[in-house]
């Protein structure tokens, strides 16, 4: 069976990642797949690589006419328009931890019989993502929050590299800082940042966070939280917490961004930051600041989309025989829709 892949534009003006590089791409060509990809004017690879590596070229945006079985691939959020999905769609929906919006979008894939198939959700038999951003963005997020905390951070914010961004850690003031979760994707990568800047971070990971010791979190002056669960926990930080007198924390990275659902271990905001107001002030005396940005891989684009089209290659190329991992993503979909509908009646 021959599958259409129509790789869509991004409708966020910062987003410069792609799920498949040209390279992948045209693997995929030569194997057979129909490949159809949107021109976008801030992607990192340009349309040109594409068209030369054997895919279709559309207008940004005309996914929506797409034939019925094509199989619709991007990362983030989609368009408000049109009420009704009838495509499959591939991206990270965040709509399975009641997420703002997270029942609104569901509710448009089931009026138009489409479905979606999250990358959040894609996953081997243990619950391990198979394609995945975050040793990129708790790099990043490690970076930015070194960084901000010398002093330094120039906002807004532009896309950068690894090898620049190594570059402008390096030789600055040392500083305490620890990461928690520090031995998943994203924790690894938060400790290559620091690294790179010259630090010696506290790792923390499940045996330090199931008995939490706040007071030693308190007293460290940078934390980035690489934690994200699928089930409540004690939260990390309180908000009585930042009242603390013993308090020596003065700039926290929250990479995974879970704000606004049930499972966030850091209910101490409300509001992600961005690109343009990268940190904002949590408390003023002693003052504490927040870099809570929900796209931080797209600030490396080159280096995250590279890495993350290499894990979800051979993914794609198990969609004719709808292997296990696109078995569980769409099962989940259709039973939430099913669970969200009963609940309403």
């Amino acid at each position: 069976m021959t599958v259409e892949l129509w790789m869509r534009s991004e409708v966020r003006a910062t987003e410069r990642r792609a799920p498949i590089t040209p390279a992948d791409a045209a693997s995929l060509v030569r194997e057979g797949f129909v490949v159809t990809i949107e021109e976008s004017a801030q992607r990192v690879h340009p349309i040109e690589d594409y068209a030369a590596a054997g895919c279709s070229v559309a207008e940004a945006g005309s996914w929506v006419d797409a034939p019925q079985d094509t199989v619709v691939i991007g990362l983030k959020e989609l368009p408000e328009d049109p009420p009704e999905l009838r495509h499959r769609h591939i991206f990270f929906g965040h709509a399975y931890k009641q997420q703002e919006g997270a029942e609104r979008l569901l509710r448009r894939f089931d009026a138009g019989g489409g479905v979606l198939l999250d990358l959040e959700y894609l996953t081997d038999d243990s619950g391990r993502r198979l394609a995945a951003f975050g040793y990129w963005a708790g790099y990043v997020g490690a970076a930015l929050a070194v960084l901000h905390h010398r002093g330094v951070l120039a906002a807004p914010l532009q896309p950068t590299s690894v090898p620049d961004l190594d570059a402008l850690l390096a030789g600055g003031d040392p500083m305490s800082a620890v990461v928690v979760g520090a031995l998943g994707r994203c924790g690894r990568g938060a400790e290559r940042a620091l690294t790179a800047a010259g630090l010696d971070p506290t790792l923390w990971d499940l045996a330090e966070t199931r008995d939490l010791d706040r007071p030693a979190l308190l007293r460290h002056e940078v934390m980035v939280n690489a934690v994200l669960t699928s089930s409540p926990v004690p939260p990390f930080l309180r908000p009585e917490d930042l009242d603390a007198p013993e308090r020596a924390l003065r700039t926290v990275c929250d990479v995974t961004c879970d704000v606004g659902s049930p499972f966030n271990v850091l209910p101490i905001y409300d509001t992600t930051t961005s690109w343009e107001q990268p940190a904002r002030a949590l408390r003023d005396a002693p003052p504490l600041d927040l870099i809570a940005i929900d796209n931080l891989p797209s600030l490396v684009p080159l280096e995250a989309t590279d890495a993350f089209s290499a894990d979800l290659l051979p993914l794609l190329r198990d969609l004719p025989q709808a292997t296990s991992p696109w078995h569980r993503a769409e099962r989940l979909f259709h039973d939430t829709v099913t669970s969200m509908k009963e609940t309403s009646r």
